[in-house]
């Protein structure tokens, strides 16, 4: 199975990580929600799998395309 990186798509601040490492998710299910210009902006899976690990810890500055968390479907 390969990895899928999940990355972020703008510049901004993890608000909340919404998953554990080793959750199973379904497609669309919230990852991670990133604050940016006062906004909550949600990072969703790409797919149903298996959360593998996690890069980020919440109030951490993230930039664009920074890869935030790793999947396997």
């Amino acid at each position: 199975m390969p990895d899928i990186k999940i990355k972020s798509d703008l510049n901004g601040a993890v608000w909340k990580i919404e998953v554990a490492v080793g959750a199973r998710v379904a497609e669309g299910d919230t990852l991670i929600l990133i604050e940016s210009m006062k906004m909550e902006i949600p990072v969703s899976a790409p797919c149903a799998g298996t959360v593998k690990a996690i890069f980020v810890k919440e109030e951490q500055q993230v930039a664009e395309g920074e890869t935030l968390a790793i999947m396997t479907d």
